[in-house]
């Protein structure tokens, strides 16, 4: 079984951008698609992940319409605005230059400097 990993701050709603960017979906649903895509590697608390949802649909970088789940119950569903496919791009090119630096700084051997 492989360990569960806690999300670095700022990373949850580039990841719920980039799990909407995927297709449309009620928010169980982005959550089950995060951990699903993650190997389920990421733990993700529901209220700190639904309070993302609201903050990302108060910013206009995602719209939600009210539709029926597949288990018949109401729903919220919700899919990228033009600003959320910006804002993804933005922190997905934030993240891989990030990543990049640390990579570098934790592959330095002491004899380079």
């Amino acid at each position: 079984m492989t360990k569960s990993i806690g999300l670095p701050q700022g990373t949850l709603e580039m990841l719920i951008l980039k799990a909407i960017s995927l297709g449309p979906l009620h928010g169980y649903g982005i959550l089950l698609r995060i951990q699903q895509i993650s190997g389920e590697r990421l733990e993700i608390l529901q209220g700190s992940f639904y309070t993302a949802i609201y903050r990302l649909e108060r910013r206009r970088w995602i719209k939600g319409v009210w539709g029926e789940s597949e288990n018949n119950r109401r729903a919220r569903f919700y899919s990228l605005t033009a600003a959320g496919t910006r804002q993804l791009r933005t922190e997905t090119a934030k993240w891989t230059d990030m990543a990049a630096v640390v990579a570098g700084i934790l592959s330095r051997k002491a004899d380079e400097t």
